[in-house]
């Protein structure tokens, strides 16, 4: 009897995150949810950082800590709008809490919906309550529908049984954390500023920035420029020519098909396909900035906006927070070194 081999668990992964990837993007522009472009993100972010599907605990937990994203960001709008300079502080204190508890151990994507819900849901809401009910909403059927789709995927392209276990999370020294965390905090704060004075142009801006804060805490001073400021411009580049191969025949089955053949090419280097002397984090920071940048730029097109002026504005902005989170790692490295030489 004949039993039907299996791929090699990285294969399987990679066929995984690209094909997740794809079906989610498809799905949420098919049905116009509301900022289509977030549901692939935390389905690309899901597919990353676990093996195996959900079981039905994490699931209640995610949507748990989505609830309290909510509730935190909704709690924080009177804050901010009455009190600016106290709600700027309190939100600043709790990124350093959230961008912490993620380093101490914390699952990344409670953590990305935690800061969401204290930056992007915040700034939305003092400008607009409605915009802010719009960010909620999307952030639900954004998760509700990555859940699914990576259900589906695992389904699909399921973890063979003799897969080895995944690796342990680095752990940081204790010493260490706080100093991450603030440099987290200090990268994500200029982005939510500039989401409270025109939020609906700089919320994407913000996703950005928190995902910058996330790769940051794996990032030193002397490969910042690389991971950092390379994985923003090769996103841009795989944005530019993922939509010039869209203008070519204009269909979501095209969409979906470009976005599969896109995401498997960052999926093959991201785990080691194809050898690569670049960090997983570099691929999966370029694969959701792609997902970022192309999705205003069809938003832009669908609202009859002229998007290559706005892809060269987000554009710039992304290099300019990216530098700003060069920056951030560069001198707060520097000071840490000028406080262990002092000692000694």
């Amino acid at each position: 009897m004949f039993t039907k081999p299996q791929r090699a668990p990285r294969v399987q992964r990679a066929l995984r995150l690209a094909s997740g990837t794809a079906i989610c993007l498809a799905v949420s522009f098919g049905l116009a949810l509301p900022i289509p472009f977030l549901a692939p993100v935390l389905c690309a972010l899901l597919l990353a950082s676990a093996n195996r599907p959900l079981p039905f605990k994490a699931a209640v937990i995610l949507a748990l800590a989505a609830m309290l994203t909510t509730g935190i960001g909704l709690l924080l709008i009177p804050v901010l709008r009455y009190y600016p300079n106290s709600g700027v502080l309190l939100i600043g204190l709790g990124l350093f809490v959230v961008f912490r508890f993620g380093l101490r151990g914390g699952n990344n994507l409670i953590v990305t919906f935690l800061v969401i819900g204290l930056t992007m849901i915040s700034s939305a809401g003092v400008a607009d309550f409605g915009l802010a009910v719009t960010v909620i909403t999307a952030m639900v059927a954004g998760l509700f529908l990555a859940v699914l789709v990576g259900m589906f995927s695992h389904w699909l392209f399921p973890e063979p049984d003799n897969a080895p276990a995944p690796p342990v999370a680095p752990t940081f020294p204790a010493s260490e954390v706080n100093r991450i965390a603030l440099r987290a905090t200090l990268i994500v704060i200029p982005a939510f500023l500039m989401a409270l004075i025109d939020p609906a142009t700089y919320l994407p801006i913000v996703l950005k920035a928190v995902n910058l804060g996330q790769q940051s805490s794996t990032t030193s001073a002397r490969n910042a420029a690389r991971e950092l400021i390379g994985s923003t411009l090769l996103g841009g580049l795989l944005a530019i020519l993922f939509w010039c191969a869209l203008s070519l025949f204009v269909h979501l089955w095209m969409f979906f098909l470009w976005m599969l053949l896109f995401a498997l090419i960052v999926a093959r280097k991201l785990y080691g396909l194809n050898p690569s002397p670049l960090s997983p984090g570099f691929w999966l920071n370029s694969l959701m900035t792609l997902i970022i940048l192309l999705g205003q730029s069809v938003q832009d097109s669908a609202a009859g906006k002229d998007v290559q002026t706005a892809f060269a504005v987000r554009m710039t902005l992304f290099i300019g927070v990216t530098l700003y989170a060069c920056l951030m790692v560069y001198l707060l490295e520097q000071r840490q070194q000028k406080q262990v030489q002092g000692l000694t």
